[in-house]
């Protein structure tokens, strides 16, 4: 028992309850600044941010410690039912679709949306005047937020990033029309960037709160009175003026907005009607997109494929060798690093070159044609090779016999019969490439797979819109094998 007591003094002298486990906080650090992210501490790094910083306080006020959790910020909600950690904190907006999944505390923040153009833009003022000139505007925002959930109600091409700093830095480079999303990161990355500049007034307020499970009160309590006391001490107000936070339109409403009061703001509580004539037109669009994509990528891989297979076959060897460096290269990398080098990167190398105007036709349709078509080509080499190298030789002699040059025996003879053996083989890559275009999403890409994640975390419909989305996807593409089948037996009976 010796042993106990010095621990029981050190439990003490942090402020810590004996005897109950550490909370789990669930948050996501590629959300950046100034929620939580890292940033460079002598020989490493340390974890800050406005939101750290409010987990501190409250782990002195609740007397029990809190570890971080890193979790997806657009999966907050579902992994906080599945109990993978105890609370959500991230700049978390209090939204009528969340508020039927999790509990939320009291508000720490009363954010509100921010509009954010390219310095010197004349087509637009501000958000309704976006609308009006631009109906068909392409709007950046983060995914999961209350500012894609805006967009997505009001029509708006939406282009979905992991993260703030992607969004500002496609606006910057001529890729977006404009980006939307909460204050705090507008001041973060936007207001000091020179190319950037705000258009308009903030608009749309909301709520920042903690979520927890929805049947964990005692938690829900506790945190409640812990942030009320944090605003009467003025605590949580020296956080946020630290931060760059602090406003009139916090000073005048966050004091008012306590546990036990009525701190709904306008227009907070309006839901949307998430109903399949809602949603359906846009899982369409997005299909449309998917069967663009797989078409123009198909095409390149096929092209490509066949050059690749002829330079290994017929051309000398260092081109040969070229082809077979080709093939090996882009089989042995995954396409979502070759999708955000050529996205991310390119640009990069682009204006480190002085060529910066160049990366605006570096469109996210454009990147993802090409990553997916220059990998398939790989593929495509492959088959085509060896239906090339399974036609008779006896097929090249009895053209020649006839008379026929070598390229005219290659494209008349040779070349038909090879397709007939590569059919079923690329049917099966086309089938892989129309699933495959899901990776898109990676780059802002609004093809199905991204549309059903927009509207999925808009509405928290994950089963009933997924159930949509999977029978779209095999509306497309099980036609793809009946015409596979028919092709087959089509060319088997003119053998």
């Amino acid at each position: 028992m010796a042993g106990v007591w010095p621990l029981a003094i050190l439990v003490g002298a942090l402020g810590l309850a004996p005897g109950e486990a550490p909370l789990r906080w669930g948050c996501d650090e590629e959300g950046g600044a100034p929620y939580c992210f890292k940033r460079p501490s002598g020989d490493g790094f340390e974890r800050v941010g406005f939101e750290v910083d409010i987990v501190l306080e409250l782990r002195k006020r609740l007397g029990r410690a809190i570890e971080f959790t890193q979790y997806p910020f657009d999966n907050l909600v579902p992994g906080l039912k599945k109990r993978d950690f105890d609370l959500a904190m991230n700049g978390l907006e209090v939204t009528p679709d969340r508020r039927r999944e999790v509990a939320f505390t009291r508000p720490y923040y009363l954010y509100r949306q921010q509009l954010v153009r390219r310095k010197g833009e004349g087509r637009f003022r501000d958000y309704p005047d976006l609308l009006k000139a631009l109906p068909r505007a392409r709007v950046g925002t983060m995914d999961g937020t209350a500012a894609e959930r805006l967009l997505a109600a009001d029509g708006v091409e939406v282009a979905g990033y992991p993260a703030p700093t992607e969004s500002y830095r496609d606006l910057a480079l001529g890729r977006l029309d404009a980006v939307l999303l909460d204050l705090p990161m507008a001041i973060s990355y936007a207001r000091n960037d020179p190319a950037l500049e705000f258009a308009g007034d903030p608009f749309a307020p909301g709520r920042y709160a903690i979520a927890v499970h929805p049947d964990d009160h005692p938690l829900l309590e506790r945190l409640n009175l812990a942030i009320d006391g944090m605003i009467a001490d003025g605590a949580l107000k020296a956080i946020l003026v630290r931060w760059g936070l602090w406003d009139d339109f916090q000073e005048t409403r966050l004091a008012s907005a306590t546990s036990g009061g009525d701190w709904e703001l306008e227009g907070d509580s309006d839901a949307l009607d998430w109903t399949l004539s809602r949603y359906i037109p846009l899982l369409l669009e997005g299909a449309l997109v998917t069967v663009q994509l797989t078409a123009c990528s198909f095409a390149l891989a096929m092209s490509l494929g066949l050059l690749v297979a002829m330079a290994r076959l017929y051309a000398p060897p260092p081109i040969a060798a070229l082809a077979v460096a080709y093939v090996e290269f882009f089989r042995g990398i995954p396409v979502l690093l070759l999708l955000f080098f050529l996205y991310f990167g390119l640009p990069a190398v682009a204006e480190g070159a002085g060529w910066g105007g160049a990366a605006g036709w570096i469109t996210p349709f454009v990147a993802a044609t090409l990553g997916l078509g220059l990998n398939y080509a790989a593929y495509e080499a492959e088959i085509y090779r060896a239906s090339l190298q399974a036609v008779p030789r006896g097929q090249w002699e009895a053209a020649a016999c006839l008379g026929m040059p070598r390229r005219l025996a290659f494209t008349h003879v040779v070349l038909p019969q090879a397709l007939r053996t590569a059919l079923p083989p690329m049917t099966g890559d086309l089938v892989a490439l129309f699933k495959d275009t899901s990776i898109a999403s990676a780059i802002a890409l609004v093809e199905l797979n991204k549309q059903y994640q927009i509207l999925a975390k808009s509405s928290l419909k994950f089963v009933e819109i997924g159930l949509v989305t999977a029978a779209l996807y095999l509306a497309l593409s099980l036609p793809l094998g009946y015409l596979s089948r028919r092709l087959e037996r089509a060319w088997s009976r003119q053998q």
